[in-house]
């Protein structure tokens, strides 16, 4: 299966995603942040990146921006995970790269449906 990252500023949200994606098989790491999730990128490859948008330090759109500008992350597929529903965020999530947008909250089925488009 997927190795994924999942970064939120949330532990219980972390854990509610993982949970979801290791009961149907895929590898999870987890990070707190985007500073956090940008080093976990460097040292690790992923098959997918889950973030949040508002986090403290480096927010889901920064992380995204860093990581389309890192050759090994170029095209790895990102996915925003938040309560950010407006018209204006989700073009800025296109503008910054990210493959794309999950509502808060979220449906397991729904995420793993999503998961499974993004990584054909």
């Amino acid at each position: 299966m997927a190795n994924i990252l999942i970064v939120d500023d949330s532990s219980s949200m972390r854990q509610m995603v993982a949970f979801t994606l290791k009961s149907k098989g895929h590898n999870v790491t987890e990070a707190a942040d985007g500073n956090a999730a940008l080093a976990q990128a460097k040292r690790s490859a992923f098959d997918l990146v889950i973030t949040d948008v508002n986090m403290p330090g480096m927010d889901g759109l920064a992380l995204t921006k860093s990581l389309r500008s890192d050759s090994l992350c170029k095209t790895v597929p990102i996915l925003l995970l938040t309560t950010e529903a407006s018209a204006d965020k989700k073009a800025e999530g296109r503008a910054a790269g990210a493959t794309g947008w999950l509502v808060k909250p979220f449906h397991p089925d729904s995420l793993m449906a999503t998961i499974a488009k993004v990584l054909r």
